[in-house]
């Protein structure tokens, strides 16, 4: 039993409150006898960094006068699922969201230990409507703007009217033409002409579309104010149901009121919702709460009722945006999925941006919208609009494909082959914005025939043309061309061995396997990776038959099945664990950016800082995982700074605070220093998690590490080797010799 003291102090510690008296006296006479009358002191903001706020609102009494917030102290009826007000006595229903509450699947305000708790009241329209005014400082003066808003209605908001909002309203049920959507927005007049990607001005044709679409300069002010009076969708949302969502008309209404303004002039169109969209054409899920959205298990068992019809409905959308040279950037932030699988299409096949998120309250999406706007050493976007790719090639070779943020314009010729990598049957594609990182991988086909001899020095070509519209809507084309000499493979194998950049092929590799995982089953995906792979070391491997032992690669492709390995338990492939929309989003991201961030992707990069010298990269292993260690790992996705053991006893201990300490105050500060420079500078912004040995966070280390060492081959293992890694995943040792035992087997 605590003695009294204790449990003083642990109220305190917890609660931030001391009583005069800890035993109450049970009437007023007796109360006023013992002099010292009963009160407390209440510190009510006691910091307790063990208490992270829950991202939700309070559940309030529903009695007018009393509106007391549910807490471990009421009573609870799981079955009815209503909570009797310990103030009041008011019986209240539970709100849609704790439809699933339970005697063993409490909320955190029902646990005794949460008798305290903190709520971050989640003014997600607030924080969203603070982002997009700071936005219209970032964009120039003649910048045209827009706005659609939509719930279970959409409205398209006209921007010139002053001192009264005005809208059109469209219900979210309905699907509509962009012929229709031109018609009731009055848009249907000869299309405006356009000069060097500016809309040109005649007294005769006015722009048509000034009432929806308005320079910043012009409408600042009102398009600030009418951000700021924005409210949630007035509709009411009835209990155990989801609010009515009408997504996919909101965007066909922004394609269509684009397409008639100006199409192929660069555009966004931004898209944020908080949410999946419910109802209407491109519904992903229905209202009601008890029916969850789809997981990967019911796409495998075709159960995703909505799936099919929501997902061509976007990708009809996207392929009219990408005909119109504009781009659609989705922002999803929400606790749950929002339908980022079926909507993907929209920008990847646009070269938009996709960003997802808990809540658009967070810095990680509050920071990596400003990022959109960043601005290069010119002071010019770093962004360019409906961009053109054009691959010539010389006659020995032909082009199969690419793969990246782009659509086939479907121009064939003489060089284009007829077998297909990724987007092909064409030499031409559109990519309607890009970046200076924007990558896209190319995919050839040497046709030369092998009785037709190249002559010696003989060189190929391939020329890249790139046109597109500047950020200062100049219209520009960047042409590259390069060459790279043929070679006889019988008889100079060593000289096309020598230059293998096993880096890029790893990254290329991925993205065909990438590419393939969205129409394939995963393990079919993993078999071709592993085939390409024994057929790479069978080819370039020094052994003697049926010897794994004697197996050998140069070091020009040492590190390829290192690579192979890490993609095989990437998030890319692998989608146990992540719902469909996070799959979604991981490939996006993977699909556009170039060699470095790719390799990240696939194989994190390791830091580790000690007192035995400056910080160094260490292997991707569990082997590196040691308890006077600190690691930094970056995974492009989330930046994780990881304490040892020992390191994070000495920080519990204080350490750090001590003056003969101060290099141990230094050891802490520099993995800080150094996740800052990458958080600054990554679009988007990484998540960053700061755990330890033993914390609940140090899964996202684990889950990376090669598990050299498990609960299955500790024995083998000494004390000081490393951290055991809880799995059934085969390591890369074990990798590497099922690999070189198939490399030289006979049979295969």
């Amino acid at each position: 039993m605590a003695t009294y003291l204790e449990f003083i102090q642990q109220n305190e510690e917890r609660d931030g409150v001391r009583f005069s008296w800890n035993v109450w006296p049970s009437s007023r006479l007796e109360a006023t006898r013992m002099v010292v009358p009963l009160a407390c002191l209440l510190t009510p903001l006691k910091e307790r960094l063990d208490l992270p706020p829950v991202q939700y609102e309070p559940v309030l009494c529903s009695r007018p006068t009393c509106k007391a917030v549910l807490n471990p102290l009421c009573q609870v009826d799981y079955r009815a699922k209503l909570w009797a007000c310990n103030f009041c006595f008011q019986r209240n229903q539970f709100p849609p969201a704790y439809a699933g509450i339970s005697e063993v699947n409490q909320p955190a305000e029902l646990m005794p230990q949460f008798s305290t708790i903190e709520y971050i009241v989640q003014e997600d329209l607030q924080a969203l409507k603070e982002s997009l005014q700071m936005s219209l400082s970032l964009l120039p003066a003649d910048a045209l703007v827009g706005l659609i808003t939509f719930g279970r209605m959409v409205q398209v908001h006209e921007l010139s009217c002053e001192g009264i909002s005005k809208s059109y309203v469209f219900r979210g049920t309905k699907d509509l033409t962009a012929k229709q959507i031109q018609d009731m927005l009055g848009l249907s007049k000869p299309a405006v002409p356009i000069q060097q990607g500016r809309p040109l001005q005649t007294p005769e044709q006015p722009v048509i579309s000034s009432r929806f679409l308005q320079p910043v300069h012009k409408i600042d002010m009102n398009l600030t104010d009418l951000l700021g009076e924005l409210q949630r969708d007035p509709w009411p949302v009835t209990q155990g149901n989801r609010p009515l969502r009408s997504t996919g008309v909101a965007l066909s209404i922004a394609v269509g009121l684009l397409e008639g303004t100006f199409p192929n002039t660069g555009a966004r169109i931004m898209l944020f919702t908080g949410g999946p969209p419910t109802q209407g054409p491109g519904m992903v899920v229905g209202d009601e709460l008890k029916t969850p959205i789809r997981s990967w298990h019911d796409i495998e068992k075709d159960n995703a009722r909505f799936m099919k019809k929501a997902t061509k409905h976007y990708e009809t959308l996207a392929n009219r945006t990408a005909a119109n040279g504009h781009c659609i950037d989705i922002y999803a932030c929400a606790l749950d999925q929002t339908g980022l699988l079926e909507m993907k299409c929209c920008a990847n096949l646009t070269g938009g941006h996709m960003v997802m998120g808990d809540s658009f309250n967070t810095s990680l999406f509050k920071q990596t919208f400003q990022r959109v706007f960043n601005k290069g050493f010119n002071g010019e976007f770093r962004m360019a609009f409906g961009a053109s790719l054009d691959v010539k090639t010389s006659r020995e070779l032909k082009i199969a494909g690419a793969i990246g943020p782009c659509v086939s314009l479907n121009v064939k010729g003489p060089c284009v082959s007829e077998n297909e990598l990724g987007i092909g049957g064409t030499s031409q594609w559109k990519i309607c914005s890009l970046d200076p990182s924007t990558t896209l991988a190319i995919y050839f086909e040497v046709v030369n025939q092998h009785n037709a001899p190249i002559p010696q020095g003989g060189r190929g070509a391939v020329q890249f043309v790139t046109q597109y519209q500047h950020s200062s809507t100049q219209k520009r084309i960047r042409v590259t061309t390069i060459a790279r000499n043929w070679a006889d493979a019988q008889s100079q194998l060593q000289h096309i061995e020598a230059a293998f950049d096993q880096e890029a092929a790893a990254v290329l590799m991925a993205r065909l396997g990438v590419y393939r995982a969205e129409s394939e089953e995963g393990p079919d995906v993993l078999r071709w990776l592993d085939r390409q792979l024994i057929r790479l070391c069978q080819k370039f491997g020094q052994y003697n038959k049926d010897d794994p032992n004697s197996f050998r690669l140069s070091e020009s492709f040492s590190l390829y099945p290192q690579f192979m390995f890490h993609l095989r338990r990437s998030p890319f492939l692998q989608v146990f664990n992540n719902s469909p929309d996070e799959s979604s989003y991981y490939r996006h991201h993977f699909a556009r950016q170039d060699l470095t961030q790719s390799l990240i992707m696939i194989q994190p990069i390791l830091y580790a800082y000690s007192f035995h010298g400056p910080p160094e990269p260490v292997l991707l292993d569990s082997s590196s995982i040691l308890p006077d260690r600190i690691l930094l790992m970056d995974t492009f996705f989330q930046i994780v700074i990881y304490l040892g053991e020992t390191i994070a006893q000495w920080q519990k201990a204080g350490y750090q605070d001590m003056p003969e300490y101060e290099n141990f105050k230094h050891l802490l500060q520099a993995p800080l220093d150094d996740a800052q420079e990458i958080l600054q500078t990554r679009f988007p912004m990484p998540r960053y998690i700061h755990t330890e040995h033993g914390g609940s966070q140090a899964r996202f280390l684990l889950s990376k590490v090669n598990p050299s060492q498990t609960h299955n081959n500790l024995y083998a293992w000494g004390q000081e080797s490393g951290a055991p890694i809880l799995t059934d995943d085969v390591s890369l040792q074990v990798f590497m010799d099922h690999l070189k035992k198939l490399a030289v087997s006979s049979a295969s």
